[in-house]
């Protein structure tokens, strides 16, 4: 980690605040000597006198939606910057950036694609706005009122696993069993708190069974009927205590990841595009963003903090095993962790299995 990282870190955390209350941000790559995007951002950016911007940052997928990319040949979140005959203002941005208004303005345009003349800011843009659970879409606006000044390298350092450390940890009894110690990190810039939860005692001659659980407040708190995330970390807390009554231990990670990544609000708009007929992750890419972009290094930072070099994971996505060798971490086995459907899930589930891969029989 070089000396610059904790400044590089510190100015991506007041990028994210700074999109959250809408204000711009500037992106500048030194490698590139390309001129700095200013940009503000659609959904949340407030209105300026006589702000008007002659071209947009969008996703490619709400690009392809707009008739200017091939579907079937693009990263949906990828950065595409588009023009119209007239300049953009925020009333016509936000129309633009949002899915869910599709059906009500099926005719717009039209539009036209520029070359980006910088790729590498574009990506930290729209990255940056996934980050701060907001629309991937901006003006581009050099007439804004800048709050501050990023470059891609600053990213990579904020997004650093090396920052996360242990900060507490406590005795915590749970429904599942009362042999529960909870671990709470935290990284210096990123006020997501990840926990995990250590179910019996640590045995390093024995592998444990673990869990990676990505926050779901509607599942896992208000008892959704449209995942099956609540059942699913329910179930696996009592697996656990069924491994530490046998000798062994089990460690949920709870990573603070809603969404897979994109964030409550977007995860809500993403439901209203399924009552609209679009499936998970066609959903998602209408959103302009991934449909799995949880941060797997993350967790694999978490376990070399607690001292779990290989774990037997429970998971019916090959996907993440995969992930998680890629990151290093030791995946001895992949345990099955299917539970049955119902009537509100029962397309979501069938979305993992046909277009994500998961073994659900």
């Amino acid at each position: 980690m070089n000396d610059s990282y904790p400044g590089s870190s510190r100015r991506v955390a007041r990028a994210i605040d700074a999109l959250r209350h809408g204000w711009a941000i500037r992106i500048t790559s030194d490698a590139t000597g390309e001129a700095p995007l200013d940009l503000l951002p659609a959904e949340t950016g407030y209105a300026q006198p006589g702000l008007y911007a002659p071209r947009m940052l969008i996703s490619a997928a709400r690009a392809a939606t707009l008739k200017l990319g091939n579907s079937l040949a693009y990263d949906p979140a990828a950065p595409v910057m588009i023009r119209a005959s007239t300049p953009f203002n925020l009333t016509t941005a936000r129309d633009l950036a949002d899915p869910a208004r599709d059906l009500d303005r099926p005719l717009r345009g039209p539009f036209h694609a520029d070359p980006l003349p910088d790729a590498a800011s574009a990506r930290t843009a729209m990255e940056l706005a996934r980050l701060a659970g907001i629309l991937p879409a901006f003006l581009i606006a050099s007439g804004s009122d800048v709050a501050v000044s990023v470059t891609p390298d600053d990213l990579a350092a904020f997004k650093d696993p090396a920052s996360l450390s242990i900060q507490a940890r406590a005795r915590l009894p749970v429904a599942a069993t009362e042999d529960c110690e909870i671990i709470a990190f935290r990284a210096r810039d990123d006020l997501r708190e990840h926990v995990a939860l250590v179910i019996g005692t640590q045995d390093h001659d024995r592998v444990p069974l673990v869990r990676l659980h990505s926050e779901c407040l509607t599942g896992d708190i208000l008892g959704s009927l449209k995942c099956d995330c609540g059942p699913q970390l329910d179930a696996a807390l009592h697996a656990m205590a069924q491994e530490a009554a046998q000798g062994g231990w089990g460690v949920l990670l709870y990573l603070r990841q809603e969404g897979r990544g994109i964030g409550l609000i977007n995860k809500l708009r993403a439901y209203q595009l399924q009552d609209q007929g679009f499936d998970t992750v066609d959903a998602n890419e209408r959103l302009g963003l991934p449909s799995e972009a949880r941060d797997f290094p993350v967790a694999a930072r978490m376990l070399d903090l607690l001292g779990v070099p290989a774990i037997r994971l429970m998971t019916n996505n090959p996907a993440k095993v995969d992930a998680l060798r890629d990151v290093g971490v030791e995946v001895i086995e992949r345990v099955p962790h299917a539970l049955p459907s119902n009537p509100h899930n029962h397309r979501y589930l069938a979305t993992k299995r046909d277009r994500s891969g998961h073994l659900l029989g």
